[in-house]
């Protein structure tokens, strides 16, 4: 582990902090900074939290594309100013048609304002944050908007969120709850349903597990997050 966490008040600090943060900047203020020659920079302080992009606007998932249909990359422009390269690219097959663009922009800038506030807390919370799904989106947005948060997702992308886990979905190496539920419970079974180990906690302080090369199913419930530890490749 590479130092201790919050334990089981982790969660309700990751809620308080992503409650308490917001987009740093507004839709039309991307464009306005990208048109002088410069990216979009956070706010040093937190912003008000918001309840959607833009007042009677509401933004629709970016990974849920459903049926509508995708402006073309040529029409996604700001009301005013332009957008950065990156922004583009974040934008491109996201935006649908008839949406303000920026809306959704400030969707990914708000999931980079929230990895930032959340880092500063604990980096295992923001990471744990990713695995859980509590920062949704995060891939794409800090690919285009805030790839400083890289190290991150390629973490997250090795850990494991409660629930079941199958076949190649199962990696072995050593995994940390870093701040479990006082109802953790996991089991580990290999080919033909054979229990390979099982265990729960109700401390709500941090548990350790070592996933076997024949493990072939992993259920976790309550745990919140499982994070690699270090020789996990």
């Amino acid at each position: 582990m590479r130092h201790p966490f919050l334990t089981g008040a982790a969660v309700a600090l990751a809620t308080a902090v992503l409650a308490a943060c917001g987009s740093a900047d507004g839709p039309g203020d991307g464009g306005k900074k990208a048109e002088a020659g410069g990216k979009p920079s956070v706010a040093a302080s937190p912003a008000p939290s918001v309840t959607g992009p833009a007042a009677g606007t509401t933004a629709p998932s970016p990974q849920k594309s459903g049926s509508t249909p995708k402006a073309p990359a040529g029409d996604i422009t700001p009301a005013t100013g332009s957008f950065t390269k990156k922004q583009k690219e974040y934008l491109t097959d996201r935006v649908p048609k008839g949406m303000d663009p920026a809306a959704v922009l400030q969707t990914g800038q708000e999931t980079c304002d929230r990895l930032r506030y959340l880092v500063k807390a604990d980096r295992d919370i923001a990471v744990g944050a990713i695995v859980s799904g509590e920062v949704p989106d995060a891939k794409p947005a800090v690919a285009h908007l805030c790839p400083q948060h890289q190290g991150l997702v390629d973490e997250a992308a090795l850990g494991y969120a409660d629930g079941t886990h199958e076949g190649a979905k199962v990696r072995p190496g050593r995994y940390t709850a870093a701040s479990p539920t006082k109802a953790c419970g996991w089991q580990l079974t290999g080919a033909g349903g054979k229990e390979l180990d099982s265990g729960s906690s109700a401390t709500g302080k941090a548990v350790e597990i070592t996933v076997p090369e024949s493990a072939r199913t992993f259920t976790s419930t309550g745990c919140y997050a499982w994070l690699p530890q270090g020789d996990n490749g």
